[in-house]
């Protein structure tokens, strides 16, 4: 049993709800235990997890769907009506069409006294806990009645929600919600963490996230390749280079971060500070001659230089090592010149905001294709550099990080709840931290500014974009544990990363 996302080794690893169902097959075989034993292992791990997570309720309400998900909901109403907990299961779907497993369940639960009871539409929820135990992971498309109905007498009740392996109606391979989904406090998981549940609606509608192995052992997964992976802060820490006593400051590298166009100082400003303040040796800023004195008087720390075009940028970037390009860069005619400019250098780069949007837009690369840098899109700028809309990003971001890192190369850093990352060559990484105060302006700045930095100490372009995902987000994770999540802005989050970089409370 672990809690993500502090897991470790096969725990790390997500799979699609297909390979998770082939491992479930092949463990029966390779363990020699029933499909019916595996059913009631994973009803056992999810009655404890809610004894452990609400205490013992007056009542737990179960809602039970026709497949192996309702199954094991039948295993949990038949353990706690042997407890003497109180439990009303209401049962959705053709029970001719369960099977083996699940109607043995079911009988399960009849012999342990739980009464079984047709949903119908005056069911009222008023205390205990209730679990979704309805769709699994099997659930595509739009919710059909009565289970529509089911999902949202859930949402309403206010009532604390266990969802057996995954919420009911999220996709498990995308994160998306095609209908309606069940927002759970707890969601327990089996054999394998699902793709859906670490990214785009998964983080909300899961809650806490619990998994339980069932005791299926590592060797059964040595045939099936995991779809993406889960980052951990505490092992990508070791990527970060150990100085000597003699370092000097050009070791330790030098950023330049291009941005700030007229109205936008403050994005280059941000992104300027967290470079610095995440170990960037030199850190330098060009941008519109106006903002020059806010970046001084903000961090005096910082080289600051206004320009007016690129011909006058030119020069200054003969000194940095790593440039991040984008923040408050604006689209005019100054911020494509200014982009060019950088392009040309060939330095490694992290591409950020209007740069990626003027780079879809073609017209300062022809073929924008590069192995050096590190594109950071939102969703906007993903559907931009993709020539689609942001639902069609949302629907699938597993697949949108794939196709932008295919056509421009380098490493890519889908932003979003659940964060994703991909390398040419890599399996996509997943964020597990942060949360939804970093909804907010300036975080994409703070964050460009983190990975430029480590990139300049030296990080390759992989390690130094999860790194700094990781770090940013934990940071605002830790920020709101003391802060609380309304009002959280950008640049509270510093404090929080650099005790982070010197391992404060790792």
């Amino acid at each position: 049993m672990s809690h993500f996302p502090f897991s470790a080794a096969i725990e790390d690893n997500l799979y699609s709800a297909e390979a998770v169902r082939s491992v479930d097959r092949a463990a029966a075989e390779t363990m020699q235990i029933s499909p019916l034993a595996l059913m009631n292992r994973a009803g056992g791990a999810a009655f404890s997890e809610l004894l452990q997570a609400f205490g013992q309720p007056t009542l737990i309400t179960l809602f039970c769907g026709a497949g192996n998900n309702g199954g094991d909901g039948y295993v949990i109403a038949a353990l706690a009506a042997q407890r003497n907990i109180p439990v009303n299961l209401y049962e959705l779907g053709d029970s001719n069409r369960y099977s083996e497993e699940t109607q043995r369940a079911r009988q399960f639960a009849l012999e342990s006294q739980v009464e079984l009871i047709a949903f119908n539409e005056g069911i009222e929820l008023t205390e205990g806990v209730v679990v979704d135990s309805l769709l699994g992971t099997g659930c595509r498309g739009e919710l059909r009645e009565p289970f529509r109905q089911a999902v949202d007498l859930i949402n309403s009740a206010g009532l604390p929600v266990l969802s057996v392996d995954i919420p009911s109606g999220l996709n498990a391979d995308t994160g998306a919600v095609e209908d309606s989904a069940v927002k759970a406090d707890l969601t327990v998981t089996f054999i394998a963490g699902k793709k859906g549940l670490f990214t785009g609606r998964g983080p909300y509608l899961c809650g806490d996230i619990i998994y339980h192995s069932l005791e299926v052992p590592e060797q059964v997964f040595q045939n099936y390749r995991p779809d993406a992976q889960l980052m951990d802060l505490f092992s990508l820490m070791d990527a970060l280079p150990q100085w000597p006593a003699d370092v000097h400051k050009q070791q330790r590298g030098h950023s330049m971060v291009i941005g700030g166009d007229q109205g936008y100082g403050g994005a280059a400003i941000m992104a300027a500070e967290a470079s610095l303040r995440s170990g960037s040796g030199l850190t330098s800023v060009a941008t519109q001659p106006q903002h020059v004195s806010a970046m001084l008087a903000r961090c005096p720390e910082v080289m600051a230089c206004g320009v007016t075009s690129g011909q006058q940028l030119e020069p200054w970037l003969e000194r940095p090592t790593v440039l991040i390009v984008g923040p408050g860069l604006g689209r005019s005619a100054w911020s494509e010149q200014l982009l060019q400019k950088a392009l040309a250098t060939e330095l490694p780069m992290v591409v950020d905001a209007d740069a990626l949007n003027i780079l879809a837009g073609g017209r300062v690369l022809s073929n924008p294709c590069r192995a050096n840098w590190i594109l950071t899109p939102h969703p906007g700028e993903a559907a931009r550099l993709l020539g689609t809309e942001v639902s069609t990003v949302q629907a699938d971001r597993y697949a949108a990080v794939a196709e932008i890192q295919r056509r421009y190369g380098g490493v890519v850093l889908l932003k979003g709840a659940g964060t994703l990352i991909a390398g040419q060559d890599q399996i996509i990484k997943v964020c597990p931290y942060g949360n939804s105060a970093m909804a907010t302006a300036g975080m994409g700045d703070i964050l460009s500014g983190i990975i430029g930095s480590l990139l300049a100490q030296g990080l390759s372009l992989q390690n130094a974009a999860e790194l700094g995902c990781c770090i940013h987000s934990a940071a605002a994770d830790m920020a709101v544990d003391e802060r609380g999540d309304r009002g959280l802005v950008a640049t509270e989050t510093l404090p929080y990363v650099h005790r982070l970089l010197n391992r404060d409370l790792l």
